[in-house]
């Protein structure tokens, strides 16, 4: 009874997933461009889960994660480049777009993938890796990600409109810069503090003296910015994309992000009075404008 009803939950789990990029593939189809009878955007989500779900069976054989976080960026990248090219997008509006993806996408997945190998792999996978349809699931849950994160982008890129860029695109333009920005060097800070201190010690220099997750502050700005830069092109159902940067705002604030690394931060340094006194002088993610008085510089 107990192996039927995991089953059923994890059945109910993929359905779920399935239904809410099928929801999301519809709206951002409407009114989009096709290519050989099928909306272009619906190509691209059926392409975000075919490459996670390839990816899953290398990765069950040999049971390992190390390529997950490279794969979520490499399925950016070829969702944004399937919609300009069968799009036919030659507008700056689009190129903008698919360049910024692009980058962050770059960035990151390089950043992520070296990472996990300094590390030897995540622990969070550890208990999931050896359970098929739980580890599936993990893969399936990227492709979800990959869709809802770049709904609008992809919305905006297959609509059709070649409309100027605009005051909205270029204030998107630079909130996508500044979010970028910001990731870029919480980073970077972060790691050459590894690199100095270990990770036995908690980062509260830098960025991190004005924000316990500026990394994921610069996320979510950077998200809005690509909402921004996208917005004139949206029309009809395809204004229900824009909610890619809520997505990325509640995922990171509520379930994976800052939630999961807090009860970590608190479970190894609860007991230092420093680390309780960072925590109650630094917000959790916006930053502080002012430099705190007592901030030290990196190494």
């Amino acid at each position: 009874m107990t192996r039927a009803r995991h089953s059923m939950q994890s059945l109910l789990r993929f359905a779920l997933v399935l239904l809410l990029a099928v929801g999301i593939a519809l709206a951002g189809s409407h009114g989009g461009v096709h290519y050989l009878g099928w909306p272009v955007f619906a190509l691209c989500a059926a392409l975000a889960f075919a490459v996670q779900w390839l990816a899953f069976v290398p990765a069950y054989l040999r049971q390992t994660e190390k390529f997950y976080d490279l794969t979520g960026s490499a399925t950016y990248l070829a969702v944004v480049w399937l919609a300009v090219g069968l799009g036919g997008a030659t507008d700056i509006r689009s190129l903008l777009l698919a360049a910024c993806i692009s980058l962050w996408a770059l960035r990151l997945g390089s950043f992520l993938f070296r990472r996990i190998h300094q590390d030897q792999g995540d622990s969070r996978f550890d208990k999931i890796k050896p359970d098929a349809s739980r580890f599936l699931f993990t893969w399936t849950l990227q492709g979800l990600w990959v869709v809802i994160t770049a709904s609008c982008a992809l919305a905006a890129i297959t609509s059709g409109s070649e409309q100027s860029l605009g005051a909205l695109g270029l204030m998107g333009t630079a909130l996508w810069g500044a979010g970028f920005l910001i990731e870029v060097l919480a980073d970077r800070q972060k790691r050459i503090f590894r690199q100095a201190q270990g990770s036995e010690q908690f980062i509260n220099t830098g960025l991190w003296a004005r924000s316990r997750h500026p990394n994921y502050f610069g996320e979510i700005v950077l998200w809005c910015g690509i909402a921004l830069i996208a917005v004139p092109a949206l029309s009809g159902w395809q204004w229900l994309t824009l909610i890619s940067p809520v997505f990325v705002f509640l995922l990171l604030t509520r379930v994976s992000g800052v939630p999961l690394l807090e009860r970590k931060a608190d479970q190894r340094w609860g007991e230092n009075p420093d680390y309780q006194r960072y925590k109650a002088k630094t917000p959790a993610l916006v930053p502080l404008l002012r430099r705190p008085a007592d901030e030290q510089r990196l190494p």
